[in-house]
């Protein structure tokens, strides 16, 4: 369970990495194209954007800390977020249309939007082992 709480932890941060990279770092920035695009109101809506971010990933690490105590509500919570999660990845790269032009954003934002899915899909296979059941079940024994 304990490498399974550390890949979640790790998928938060690099989640959290990429979204401060993307959004203010990696040309052409979001915060710069929300600026050409909104003005003023970008910045309302970075703020916005990072509020987000800190209660989801607030929550899902949560969920972390409860799985970590051996609640099965929280490691059926995650299971389930991870694979909602895995479902928006994977609808965003079959909604991304892909030319010369955007090949290098599309390549990029797959190798670096893989990351903290994978993290979090092996951290929800490793919640399901059998040792990880039993880990559950004498949790609940002991409550």
């Amino acid at each position: 369970m304990d490498t399974a709480f550390w890949a979640l932890v790790a998928a938060i941060a690099v989640d959290t990495v990429i979204w401060v990279l993307d959004t203010f770092v990696i040309s052409p920035s979001g915060f710069a194209e929300m600026r050409e695009e909104m003005g003023q109101g970008a910045m309302r809506q970075v703020a916005m954007s990072a509020g987000f971010l800190v209660v989801t990933s607030a929550l899902f690490l949560l969920l972390a800390f409860k799985m970590r105590e051996g609640r099965g509500w929280a490691r059926n919570g995650l299971a389930a977020v991870g694979a909602l999660g895995m479902l928006f990845f994977v609808g965003s790269m079959n909604m991304s249309g892909f030319d010369e032009e955007t090949a290098g954003e599309i390549v990029y934002a797959l190798l670096v939007g893989s990351i903290p899915a994978l993290l979090a899909l092996g951290a929800i296979l490793l919640m399901f082992l059998p040792t990880s059941n039993s880990y559950f079940s004498s949790a609940a024994r002991t409550a």
